[in-house]
């Protein structure tokens, strides 16, 4: 595990824009290629009205708890409806020693842009 310290004293602007958010399109080219997950960190009440197919759900909360379910050797793109919840997580896995990111818009952008057929883009859909 990384030492909080250092990752913190360690941040630089790059790290936003570079590593921590990533793009609906990079993250589909990232899980096409198997190279990421998608983590639902919503809670179970929201992920039974509209749950997304593809993706690991765990909880915020239950995330210490779950950390054995999550790869080491993948990116997981952390995501809510929008980036509040998920850029907790984020930090939180990433100061576990997962390689993570935020996806860029959240869940309500990533379901805007796989409207229609673009949704084919998924790999195994």
């Amino acid at each position: 595990m990384q030492n909080i310290d250092k990752i913190v004293s360690e941040f630089t602007l790059k790290d936003i824009s570079g590593t921590m958010k990533v793009s609906i399109e990079q993250f589909i080219e990232l899980y096409n290629e198997d190279k990421a997950i998608l983590l639902d960190i919503r809670m179970p009440f929201e992920t039974v009205v509209w749950g997304v197919k593809f993706a690991v759900e765990i909880p915020y909360n239950e995330l210490p708890n779950a950390l054995e379910k999550l790869p080491k050797d993948k990116k997981i793109v952390c995501a809510c409806p929008h980036e509040y919840r998920a850029s907790m997580a984020k930090e939180y896995l990433r100061f576990k020693g997962f390689d993570t990111g935020t996806l860029n818009g959240g869940l309500l952008e990533l379901m805007s842009y796989l409207k229609g057929g673009v949704a084919k883009e998924i790999k195994g859909l």
